[in-house]
């Protein structure tokens, strides 16, 4: 029998973990400052809006940042700046106290982008540094 090289998959690095729960963390972030801005800190109407269903799409990208699909970083990092573009009207345009909670949308959008970004980027280069090294031959089952 012929031994037959098979490539192995890139090692996940600490700093490829971490920007993946660094993105988790400030989606949930986004998720629960949303529901709680617009229900009960600050709501546009008294006992609650309908603006707290802005926190829906938020959800949907969040099983792929936990299953590490590249591809769910890649638009979440698109989808961010229409949160923090909201983040920037309403710190401009709220009163106290909804202008504060505005600027923490700004701040966990930010951390959101960059997590993202360097997400993608880690796991790029990682690629490309795996790709560049010799594959192990496969283990003769004989």
């Amino acid at each position: 029998m012929h031994s037959e090289i098979v490539p192995l998959p890139p090692p996940v690095t600490t700093d490829v973990a971490a920007t993946r729960w660094l993105a988790v963390g400030s989606l949930l972030g986004l998720i629960v400052l949303s529901l709680a801005w617009e229900l009960w800190l600050a709501p546009l109407r008294p006992g609650g809006s309908w603006l707290a269903l802005k926190a829906l799409p938020l959800a949907v990208p969040l099983a792929g940042l936990l299953k590490r699909r590249m591809y769910t970083y890649r638009w979440v990092s698109l989808l961010v700046w229409l949160y923090f573009t909201e983040g920037v009207v309403r710190a401009w345009s709220d009163p106290a106290p909804g202008n504060w909670l505005a600027g923490a949308e700004i701040a966990l959008c930010l951390l959101l982008f960059t997590a993202c970004a360097l997400h993608v980027r880690l796991r790029q280069r990682a690629v490309r540094t795996h790709t560049s090294t010799p594959p192990t031959p496969a283990a003769d089952p004989t």
